[in-house]
């Protein structure tokens, strides 16, 4: 394990030398290459460059420095001045489904991973396209590489599958050390999800345990320098597949990079986003009139916010950066050890993100933050990023990396979709930025276009053209490209892309968008081009129906069935406690009972006023509750609605979720509050018929369905409240007019 964790970054130098090796390559290449080659990419020994493919977890558009950020990422810059920049590149809203794609080449459909396996509903996991694991048959670009003379290296998060003959050893690498899961803590091998009851990694194929250590972009590192060896035993070319854990949840970096970053962000994400926009501008990346995409409506005015939240916004966007520029510099690790190895001027570099930037901020959560507790993390403005903290940027940080896009991770508006694409190497043009469309999928062909490897028949296409400078683009003006993933969807033509977005935050409506013009998606032009949008409608509708994606079943969204799924497991982790505590309140009632049947045959007035007395009390306490049910319903609807399975589209959906949610609840409780103040069991009979009705509803829901574990805890509340108002009705008498 290297030393150096806190040390200042040294931004790799190409050296003169570099740049003539680089230039021989090149000509050695054009002099040699056969005539029906598309390009002369790096040449080594047999012709074949080294390639190292690197993939950031949820780095926004604007993260990188090359791309306009304020974060330091000198290794990625330096690799950004010596290749190509690709300012139109996009891969899916989500990150299993472009794994896939990167790894095949396929359509994430085609390729076994349409969703999440996290995220897949009930009614879409019998379906091929919905396994989430690589389909039978389906090869990766590690197992063509390897066919052609490749070393094949992996090591970081996979997230494609962990049953038999899922695994990276099973789909073409020749080593590697992968987590399989979402995601997993930076430190130690702790779950950072209540879905994992740990962090999953394997080494080729079989379980693995983390050193005492470990820090996720250093262990990483070391692992492929090891995997790759200095060069002098092996004459064959290797493919390193890096894809690191940074910058997705949990937030996470020594504390050496956080410190730079701790004054950074206090002047909050709406300043922090037109910065990022104008990063861009000044990047070259985009024109200086393009519009800022429009805020996500869960998005909070900065300002609005206390002192206390603000702090901690601040610090936790830090620990981000932090993180990044921690990536960075174990990545410049890397590059150094290929320079001082002699490998560097024959290795292709590729950089690239998953997804956009993760909005999602678990921590807003009290069952979250009670699980969080439990394992150990602590969390909070005075955290500094290190082993056993906890942090997440949240919507306003999410939506600032994404500048200029719409919205972020789990949406297909441009700020989920568009991210960052690099490709450096020698023979490769130097400084330029690539305008064209491009998608995740192209990866796959272009590393096989240079390796010099058969072309397959793949649904991406190989970049080179564009990098030679021989095509303007890599899909025709009238060539139609589809995205899905959890019924957030795309289709891309020429300059055009209709799309929509299925989630709580997202229209589910269909738009049309001028992506090149209006990269933030401000301008709708449905109704103004009704033709255009009929013709991509259909386009969209036959791509669907060639890769087998699937209509998502009504309500659903990716970040709702996320919220569903953590509450199941939460509550399931508590199952035990829950139900000895639930076994004792039993006891304690029979033995109350029991006790009191005694008590009122010997004294039955005083026994009568002592019930009322805890039937008020009791009562009294259900009503606090359910008024403070009503209340979070109003203030965070679609936050507490997730966890029932519920939710809305647009102001009139939300406005009917208060209402009838909060309604419920506020009536509910106003009436057992009406009934302990006066002690009057009449008060009562409406708030057991609404409660009666809502059980009796979920119970139809449950058979209906076939079962569903998010439905049983919001049925034991209302049983619980039930018979609580039930002992009431049998205590209290109804008072009469005298």
């Amino acid at each position: 394990m290297s030393s150096d964790r806190n040390a200042e970054r040294r931004g790799p130098r190409r050296s003169m030398a570099g740049l003539l090796a680089g230039l021989l390559v090149l000509g050695a290449g054009l002099l040699n290459h056969p005539a029906n080659a598309q390009v002369a990419g790096p040449q080594g020994a047999g012709g074949q460059p080294n390639i190292v493919l690197i993939l950031v977890d949820d780095a926004g558009y604007t993260d990188f420095g090359a791309y306009g950020s304020e974060i330091a990422t000198p290794t990625i810059d330096a690799l950004a001045a010596r290749g190509a920049r690709f300012s139109n590149f996009h891969a899916t809203p989500m990150c299993a489904p472009s794994r896939a794609m990167l790894m095949t080449g396929l359509d994430s459909h085609t390729a076994g991973v349409a969703n999440l396996p996290e995220t897949t509903p009930r009614a879409h996991r019998d379906l091929p396209a919905y396994q989430g694991r690589l389909a039978p048959g389906v090869e990766t670009v590690a197992t063509r590489l390897k066919q052609v003379g490749y070393r094949t290296y992996m090591a970081g998060k996979w997230h494609l599958g962990h049953g038999p003959g899922d695994l990276p050893d099973a789909h073409g690498f020749d080593r590697s050390f992968a987590l399989d899961a979402t995601g997993g803590d930076n430190w130690d091998q702790r779950s950072y999800f209540p879905l994992y009851a740990k962090s999953p990694w394997f080494e080729d194929g079989k379980p693995a345990t983390l050193p005492k250590d470990f820090y996720s972009s250093e262990f990483l590192v070391d692992q492929m320098i090891a995997y790759i060896g200095d060069g002098s035993r092996e004459a064959a070319p290797f493919f390193a597949y890096l894809p690191f854990l940074a910058i997705h949840i949990p937030v996470q970096a020594p504390e050496a990079f956080v410190r730079k970053y701790e004054a950074a962000y206090l002047e909050g994400w709406t300043v922090q986003r037109e910065r990022r926009r104008q990063g861009a501008v000044r990047t070259g990346l985009i024109a200086a009139d393009t519009p800022m995409g429009p805020p996500p409506r869960n998005v909070a005015d900065w300002n609005a916010l206390s002192p206390q939240d603000q702090a901690l916004a601040a610090r936790s966007m830090a620990i981000n950066a932090g993180m990044l520029e921690a990536m960075d510099h174990h990545l410049g690790r890397l590059v150094d050890h290929l320079r001082a190895t002699g490998q560097y001027d024959n290795t292709l570099f590729v950089v690239l993100s998953d997804n956009g930037p993760e909005a999602g901020d678990p921590l807003a959560e009290p069952l979250f933050r009670l699980w969080l507790r439990r394992q150990g993390y602590v969390y909070g403005a005075e955290i500094n990023g290190g082993p056993g903290t906890y942090a997440a940027i949240g919507p306003g940080w999410a939506s600032a990396g994404a500048a200029p896009g719409a919205l972020y991770k789990f949406y297909a508006g441009e700020g989920g979709l568009r991210v960052p694409l690099i490709m450096a190497g020698p023979g490769l043009p130097e400084g330029q930025t690539v305008r064209a469309f491009s998608i995740i999928s192209d990866i796959a062909p272009t590393l096989l276009d240079l390796a010099g490897g058969e072309q397959p028949a793949l649904h991406g296409r190989s970049l080179m053209g564009l990098l030679r400078g021989a095509a303007d683009r890599v899909y025709g003006p009238d060539e139609a490209v589809g995205l899905e993933a959890a019924g957030d969807s795309a289709l891309f033509k020429g300059d055009y892309k209709l799309t929509r977005n299925a989630g709580a935050w997202g229209d589910p409506a269909w738009r049309l968008y001028d992506i090149v013009r209006d990269p933030g998606e401000t301008t709708d032009l449905a109704v103004a081009q009704p033709e255009r949008v009929a013709a991509m409608l259909a386009d969209y509708q036959a791509y669907a129906k060639a890769v087998g994606a699937a209509e998502i079943p009504e309500g659903f969204s990716a970040d709702r069935q996320i919220a569903l799924n953590l509450a199941a497991h939460i509550l399931a982790d508590f199952r035990a406690p829950l139900l000895i505590g639930l076994g004792l309140l039993v006891l304690l009632v029979v033995a109350a009972a029991l006790g009191w049947r005694r008590y009122a045959r010997g004294e039955p007035e005083r026994a009568a006023r002592l019930g009322r007395a805890i039937a008020r009390g009791l009562l009294g306490l259900v009503a606090l509750l359910m008024l403070a049910i009503a209340l979070r319903v109003w203030t965070q609807p679609l936050i507490f609605a997730a966890t029932l399975g519920l939710g809305a589209d647009g102001p009139l959906g939300l406005a009917s979720l208060r209402a009838d949610l909060g309604g419920f609840f506020g009536a509910g409780g106003l009436f057992a509050l009406l009934a302990a103040l006066r002690s009057d069991r009449r008060w009562l009979a409406p708030a057991l018929i609404l409660l009666g009705l809502a059980l009796t509803g979920r119970v139809i829901s449950l058979i209906a369905s076939g079962g569903g574990v998010q439905q049983i805890p919001p049925m034991v509340v209302e049983a619980v409240l039930i018979a609580i108002l039930f002992l009431g009705w049998r205590l209290l008498r109804p008072r009469t007019l005298s």
